[in-house]
């Protein structure tokens, strides 16, 4: 992902969200130089895109969104995939998440990546009526990640 993609995240961010992510939060990510990773279908339409803040050891997964309009097509356990890559090349041992509690969809597509769930967030994300919910915080362990690539499990 670079700042010149910025205008195409922020329309699939925006569509995808009702508290979407700042365009001053993606900057700030590439700027800081996180694991960010755009996906385009052939045709040049923008499917998605992830970003990761590497730590020492870990990883932790900031944003990972697929568009609206091509959710439900195996988009999102791609970049997984492309990710769980990633931290292996930068030998992170431990991926990190945190999930709204009311997206199931998400919380499935991590607990069939492998992820485990390791406890909550209580009020970490905004919610309608100027409510807060709750985050799940999951992780994922990469070298079992990486047994069960090559076992062909994944």
């Amino acid at each position: 992902m670079s700042v010149g993609q910025l205008d195409l995240v922020m329309i699939v961010e925006a569509a995808a969200y009702e508290f979407p992510w700042t365009r001053g939060n993606f900057v700030d990510s590439l700027a800081s130089g996180y694991a960010a990773q755009v996906l385009y279908a052939e045709s040049g339409e923008m499917l998605g895109y992830y970003i990761a803040m590497p730590g020492v050891d870990e990883m932790h997964l900031l944003n990972l969104t697929v568009a609206p309009a091509r959710q439900h097509r195996g988009h999102a356990r791609f970049m997984l995939d492309d990710l769980v890559a990633a931290c292996r090349r930068r030998g992170a041992r431990q991926l990190w998440l945190e999930v709204r509690e009311s997206n199931a969809r998400a919380r499935a597509i991590y607990l069939r990546r492998g992820f485990v769930q390791m406890g909550t967030r209580k009020g970490y994300y905004p919610a309608a009526q100027g409510r807060r919910e709750d985050a799940v915080v999951m992780s994922l362990a990469i070298t079992a990640a990486e047994a069960e690539a090559r076992d062909g499990l994944v």
